[in-house]
């Protein structure tokens, strides 16, 4: 992997490809492998970069004392836009909902155009009865450790208070023991998720935050998965009709981690998004 320094630490990323970038995000406990199914589907011409975002799965713990709350996450991830000279990209959200406050906080210069997953949006942070879960974890000691350990036991993290609301098939067991691994062996990538866990979630705040949305411009694919128990349907709409140049789609049967349920859908409706913006 290749990695950056921001601010508040040093980023890994994969790379690959060439011309306009598109950045894939991931959420709380996931990495960039995330997207291993995706990524083989999607059309050559464009250039695909999957940050590790600092969510509990990253491998190179944060400078002690970085902001790793909601508003500093949002700004690392500017950040690394900024460090890697990324202009006119394309982001791509999923689950995590934070990178949706860029236009808010008058930080998305380097963003083109967006294609919305299901994600955390408007009053839904942490998303359902898994963030109330994840919540309570995070104010016990040790809790977050716990936590991961109980999503490596196949029934368990199929339970809907773990992982069975965010994806309908089964999640691997190769691909959960890569996700945990991080925050298992080292204290300091517990530290950092709990920072964030442990961060202000203002409910009329987000709200606000999501509706500066329709000060973006850009086009957007809001491509939802209406079958999903965690992020609401009527969120996608809500987007779609918030942002003043969005198209809605559709991923039917799929959770939230649609890539992983349906890799093949989500890949067509994010290559007949993808066209070079002016200039490219």
């Amino acid at each position: 992997m290749r990695s950056v320094r921001v601010s508040a630490g040093v980023i890994e990323y994969e790379d690959a490809g060439a011309g306009p970038p598109v950045v894939l995000l991931h959420g709380l406990l996931m990495d960039h492998t995330l997207w291993d199914r995706v990524m083989p589907l999607l059309p050559e011409g464009f250039r695909y970069l999957r940050p590790v975002l600092p969510l509990g799965s990253h491998r190179r713990p944060m400078d002690e004392g970085a902001d790793l709350t909601l508003r500093g996450q949002v700004r690392l991830l500017a950040d690394f836009l900024d460090s890697l000279d990324l202009d006119a990209v394309t982001l791509v959200h999923t689950d995590w909902g934070g990178a949706l406050f860029l236009t808010a906080y008058g930080l998305d210069r380097r963003v083109a155009r967006q294609v919305i997953l299901p994600c955390e949006a408007f009053d839904n942070f942490p998303p359902g009865l898994p963030g109330k879960v994840l919540t309570l974890a995070a104010r016990l000691p040790g809790g977050l450790r716990l936590g991961a350990r109980q999503l490596r036991i196949g029934p368990l993290r199929r339970l809907p208070m773990f992982l069975g609301q965010m994806a309908r098939r089964p999640l691997p067991d190769a691909l959960v023991r890569r996700w945990t691994e991080p925050i298992l062996g080292d204290p300091a990538i517990e530290r950092d998720l709990l920072a964030y866990c442990r961060g202000p979630f203002d409910k009329e705040e987000l709200v606000r935050d999501t509706e500066a949305l329709r000060r973006f411009t850009g086009d957007v694919l809001v491509l939802w998965s209406p079958d999903n128990r965690m992020m609401p349907a009527e969120h996608g709409r809500r987007l779609t009709e918030l942002l003043p140049s969005a198209h809605y789609a559709e991923v039917p049967g799929a959770y939230v981690l649609s890539m992983l349920d349906e890799p093949e859908t989500v890949a067509r409706e994010i290559g007949r998004f993808l066209k070079p913006p002016a200039g490219w």
